[in-house]
């Protein structure tokens, strides 16, 4: 199954490459005022679906714009481009982030950013990789020595709960803060050490499923905001580890 997922994700990269080279002609649509989906995301999907439902013809998919559909214990959770805005935008920040999922448990998982040519992966109880190489959580333990990355979903979204209060909460107590726009890339630089950590409101499992796997295998930790896993993936908490318990302080 991984010499599979690595053919698929690399072919969807290339894939979203060629209409990257054509934005100016992509037809864009709203899913809201604030949230776009890309002729790029549509094509990337269908090609997925495509290629699993030939290989694995019993197994569920859940796809970010298709949804959901089959019933099996494996399901393949696919987001066709996390950071729809940067890549419309022409920023190199979006990823393409395809997990496998067996009995409720994240067992495969990458994370494909093409322009900046790299590949992260992780097989449950076998490590986290980036182009092959094995990757791990920094060893930073204090928040103040640390860089964190967040996102405003719930801004997007309009909620009424968002994630302001806890930006500025969070902001002055670290060393620095970087907005990258995909939460998969997010979670795959925590769990190469680029980054202590990550926060967000309002995801979705398409959005962290192939990065929780990755992370978790680096060494580093994901739960929600009170510390445990009942209010994922709505609230999203990732770290090395070391700065968890300091970062949830300012989540509560």
């Amino acid at each position: 199954m991984k010499e599979f997922l690595f053919d698929i994700i690399k072919q969807a990269g290339k894939i979203s490459l060629e209409y990257r080279q054509k934005l100016s002609s992509m037809k864009v649509s709203k899913k809201s005022d604030k949230d776009l989906v890309s002729e790029a995301d549509l094509a990337v999907e269908s090609y997925l679906i495509d290629r699993i439902k030939q290989r694995y013809p019993s197994h569920a998919i859940v796809g970010e714009e298709s949804g959901s559909y089959g019933d099996n214990a494996c399901r393949w959770i696919i987001d066709p481009i996390d950071g729809t805005t940067s890549f419309v935008h022409g920023q190199p920040f979006y990823s393409i982030s395809v997990a496998l999922e067996k009995e409720g448990d994240i067992i495969l998982g990458a994370v494909n950013a093409p322009v900046l040519n790299e590949l992260f992966h992780a097989e449950k109880g076998q490590g986290a990789f980036c182009n092959g190489e094995p990757i791990s959580v920094s060893r930073r333990d204090q928040l103040i020595d640390s860089v964190l990355g967040t996102g405003f979903a719930c801004v997007r979204s309009d909620l009424e709960h968002d994630n302001l209060p806890y930006f500025n909460r969070i902001v002055p107590h670290i060393r620095g803060i970087r907005r990258y726009g995909s939460c998969a890339v997010d979670m795959s630089y925590v769990a190469a050490g680029r980054m202590e950590g990550f926060w967000e409101l309002n995801l979705h499992l398409y959005d962290m499923a192939a990065g929780w796997l990755i992370l978790e295998e680096a060494g580093g930790r994901v739960t929600d905001f009170s510390g445990g896993t009942s209010h994922l993936p709505g609230q999203l908490v990732a770290t090395n580890g070391l700065i968890h318990e300091a970062l949830l302080k300012y989540l509560t």
